[in-house]
C-alpha cells in the first residue's frame, strides 16, 4: 500500500513539475525588455525605434501604400508604410508589425504608431478565434473596402503619438493629413 502511495505522490509531483516548466516556457515567450513581460506599447517602441527614420523602414522592406488615410471619423490613420512579406504570412508577431504609420509634419515623416494586419482567411487557416495580441483584440474589416484587399483583422498601436481616443483605436484626432503633399513626399535618402 505504501509503494502505491509513494508512486501516486511521485506522479503528482512530476505532473506539477511539468506544469511549472510549461508555465515558465510561456512566460519566456512574452516579449521583454527588462526581464519582465512588457506591455504591447513597450514592445512596439523597442521594435520600431530604428524606424523613426523612414530610410531604415524602407531598408527593412516597408514601402508606401496609398496616401494619407483619413475618414469620416475624427482624426486620421496617417501614412502607412507596409511590409508585403509580413502582411501575407498569416502570422502576428509583436516585434514585426505589418505596417508603420507616419505623419507628415514640418516637411518630415514622423513615426506615429504601427498597425498589425492579418487576412481573415490566412488567420483562420490555423486559428478558430479572432486574433489577440498581448491582450488586445483585433478589429474585423470586411471586403470590399477602401484598400481593395480581402477581409482582414487589424490593430492600431499609437506608440509614438498620443491618441486621446485610446492607444488602440483606429482614428487619431492628434494626427493630421493637412500637410501631406501626396506623391510629392520626398523619397528617402539613397532611394
Amino acid at each position: 500500500m505504501k509503494s502505491k502511495s509513494f508512486r501516486l505522490i511521485g506522479l503528482a509531483a512530476l505532473a506539477l513539475l511539468a506544469l511549472a516548466i510549461a508555465g515558465l516556457a510561456e512566460i519566456d515567450r512574452q516579449p521583454s525588455v527588462h526581464g519582465q513581460a512588457d506591455t504591447l506599447i513597450d514592445v512596439v517602441r523597442q521594435a520600431t525605434e530604428p524606424y523613426q527614420s523612414v530610410d531604415e523602414a524602407v531598408a527593412a522592406g516597408y514601402g508606401l501604400l496609398h496616401g494619407c488615410v483619413s475618414g469620416p471619423q475624427e482624426g486620421t490613420m496617417g501614412i502607412h508604410y507596409v511590409n508585403g512579406d509580413l502582411i501575407g504570412d498569416g502570422a502576428l508577431d509583436p516585434i514585426q508589425p505589418e505596417a508603420l504609420i507616419y505623419e507628415y509634419r514640418d516637411g518630415q515623416l514622423e513615426l506615429a504608431g504601427v498597425e498589425y494586419i492579418v487576412f481573415v482567411e490566412d488567420w483562420h487557416a490555423s486559428n478558430e478565434a479572432p486574433p489577440v495580441l498581448m491582450g488586445q483584440l483585433f478589429l474585423y474589416s470586411g471586403s470590399p473596402n477602401r484598400y481593395a484587399i480581402p477581409d482582414f483583422y487589424e490593430l492600431h498601436v499609437w506608440a509614438w503619438t498620443d491618441n486621446p481616443n485610446g492607444t488602440f483605436t483606429d482614428w487619431n484626432p492628434d494626427v493630421s493629413c493637412d500637410e501631406y503633399p501626396g506623391e510629392a513626399v520626398p523619397e528617402p535618402a539613397g532611394h
